[in-house]
């Protein structure tokens, strides 16, 4: 018998979870969203991620699967991979990892056995989880050393790194961070392994947007094989992919499928492929252009202000500030306040921080979802005085209220959808 069930909508179906939804999209409308990682996926690729692809198993690859009704789906994929290689210039494209941990998880399965040594940069200075962390998959089934910054420059000084390569002899080399603020050089990290014999895997996730566009240098002539999110910048559904040479396509497919997982998400895949086509339009360049314009417009209103920068600016969408320094307000006091004035930023590891993961010394910011909502370099003068409230009215709560109400009359000028 037909289920009349599945014709109910979701407010019909689960009013509580409806509302839930609807109240989150009003906090996104009414907040300073400036997570360097979040941003706005398009009515386009949400619609893709709510398909009915959702429906469908399809393990294997495009043309050889082990399920049956496969036609659609692998033209679907198909497009994908095709969009992706085109967009990044790439000989070989995966996207079927479910996002960026398990894309990297896949393409240390793929390079290396068991026990190897790998080399990332530190997570307490900029890295990411998956780098090599000791309380990560990373460091427990692979050998794990980092590099770091530069007590001065708070920069990776990669005269230093060859140093520490040539003392760990890492089988794979890591370039790639989640709050570094400054450009990765890809060729010197490529110049670095191939003169110690290792191999060199580039974490794109932050950058991914930039690099399309041709705002930041590109790994992909350079690095064995290349890992993504496909959200961040470049807006795409919640996934992962894997860029690689042709000689390590074979491995990083079957690391994938049968290595890692299971049946891929389709209506994920779906998504993936609209927004590598909305990242291959001109309108694109100009976003991931102003992406780095407003990052660096609001790193210097920041820094007149008294605010203290990591590495004393930013060459990409993230700025890391030192509230310890220049406020002596911890990092996680800070962010909790911004957030009560109507600002999501996150609390975070500043290099060198004496202070613990849970209440470091920084905090993390960015201009992605901010540009998505069409804000300029002249309003980051905006941005910055707001910040400049916050850390001076840190503990009045009736203050940060009456500047939630000025962000509010602010952020309303820039409708999202």
């Amino acid at each position: 018998m037909h289920s009349s069930h599945l014709n109910n909508s979701l407010q019909q179906t689960d009013p509580q979870i409806h509302q839930l939804i609807q109240a989150e999209e009003q906090r996104q409308k009414e907040t300073l969203r400036m997570i360097p990682s979040e941003n706005y996926a398009s009515k386009a690729v949400m619609e893709a991620t709510g398909s009915v692809l959702t429906n469908k198993y399809s393990e294997g690859y495009p043309g050889k699967r082990y399920y049956e009704g496969q036609e659609i789906v692998d033209q679907v994929e198909n497009l994908a991979i095709q969009r992706a290689k085109k967009l990044f210039n790439a000989e070989h494209a995966n996207v079927q990892p479910y996002s960026g941990s398990p894309a990297n998880q896949a393409a240390y399965y793929a390079l290396l056995e068991p026990g190897a040594k790998i080399m990332g940069l530190n997570l307490l200075e900029g890295g990411h989880l998956t780098h090599g962390w000791k309380a990560n998959f990373s460091a427990r089934f692979y050998e794990s050393a980092s590099y770091g910054v530069d007590k001065d420059t708070e920069m990776i000084n990669y005269d230093r790194l060859e140093a520490q390569v040539a003392l760990e002899k890492p089988d794979l080399i890591i370039a790639g961070a989640t709050a570094y603020p400054r450009e990765v050089d890809f060729e010197r990290f490529h110049k670095i392994a191939k003169s110690h014999n290792a191999l060199l895997l580039a974490d794109i996730s932050h950058i991914n947007g930039l690099i399309v566009a041709g705002e930041h240098p590109d790994p992909v002539p350079y690095a064995d094989v290349v890992t993504s999110t496909s959200h961040k910048a470049i807006r795409g559904p919640r996934g992962g992919f894997i860029l690689s040479k042709k000689k390590y396509a074979k491995a990083i497919d079957k690391a994938i499928m049968p290595g890692n997982q299971g049946g891929p998400h389709n209506h994920t895949t779906a998504a993936m492929a609209v927004a590598f086509h909305e990242a291959s339009q001109p309108e694109f360049k100009t976003y991931a252009k102003a992406i780095k314009a407003n990052a660096s417009a609001l790193a210097s209103e920041l820094k007149k202000l008294g605010f203290s920068l990591v590495t004393d600016g930013t060459d990409n969408h993230l700025i890391l500030l030192n509230t310890i320094r220049s406020h002596d307000i911890p990092g996680k006091t800070f962010s909790q306040a911004l957030y009560k004035a109507g600002i999501e930023t996150n609390y975070n590891m500043v290099p060198f921080d004496t202070r613990s993961p849970m209440d470091p010394s920084g905090v993390r910011i960015g201009t992605p979802a901010l540009t998505s909502r069409g804000m300029t370099e002249s309003d980051m003068t905006q941005v910055a005085k707001f910040f400049q409230q916050v850390a001076e009215n840190i503990q009045d709560e009736t203050k940060l209220s009456a500047i939630h109400q000025e962000v509010l009359s602010f952020v309303n000028q820039f409708p999202i959808y």
